[in-house]
């Protein structure tokens, strides 16, 4: 995709701060440290659009990112960072069910995962979510960079079996690979989200 124009519209921290203009929305969601911005800003070209942090859980709000003025890329919190207070947590849980129940803007959901790490329960319910609010997704497993191709290739089939998860790819944002094939499941959600679910479970 021919990113025109990628612009920081605003952050939410209650249901009522989200964007009511209509246009079709594609979120970002994913345990912290699992690189969201950065990914975002590797997506669009641009180094400093979505604000990355070396502190976990950093991302607290709701940020909406409009793309060629058509549809908005939505990075949302982080979430299972041990240190954060457990009240920030459930805070946390509340803003994403909101979010995720808001309405029919959100056309799609890339559940990034860090391609290193085993998953945990907390991973699971994050996969009880999307598949409970019946919403397309798309497992990406970032950080694939630390492994050769064939390696992060086999580690991913792996993953995906143990979630279940048919739609799914690799990611890295030092070399750029997976970008295009994401580019195409955005372009796809977006014209025709509502019509599918990309992530269907089983």
């Amino acid at each position: 995709m021919k990113i025109k124009s990628a612009l920081f519209r605003g952050s939410a921290a209650k249901s009522q701060q989200f964007p009511e203009d209509g246009r079709p929305e594609v979120a970002f969601v994913g345990r912290s440290n699992v690189g969201k911005s950065s990914l975002i800003n590797c997506l669009v070209n641009r180094k400093k659009l979505a604000k990355t942090s070396r502190t976990p859980g950093k991302t607290q709000l709701v940020n909406f990112f409009l793309i060629n003025d058509l549809f908005y890329l939505v990075d949302l919190p982080g979430f299972g960072y041990a240190k954060v207070p457990t009240s920030v947590r459930q805070g946390w849980r509340a803003l994403l069910e909101s979010y995720f129940t808001s309405g029919n803007c959100l056309k799609g959901v890339a559940w990034l995962f860090d391609i290193r790490r085993t998953p945990t329960e907390l991973d699971y319910q994050t996969l009880e979510w999307l598949t409970g609010y019946r919403i397309p997704f798309r497992l990406v497993f970032t950080k694939a960079d630390k492994f050769s191709t064939s390696k992060a290739k086999t580690r991913g089939k792996k993953l995906a079996r143990d979630f279940a998860v048919s739609d799914w790819q690799t990611f890295s944002i030092i070399k750029h690979e997976g970008k295009a094939d994401l580019w195409r499941w955005i372009a796809e959600a977006i014209g025709e989200g509502s019509k599918k679910n990309n992530g269907k479970h089983g």
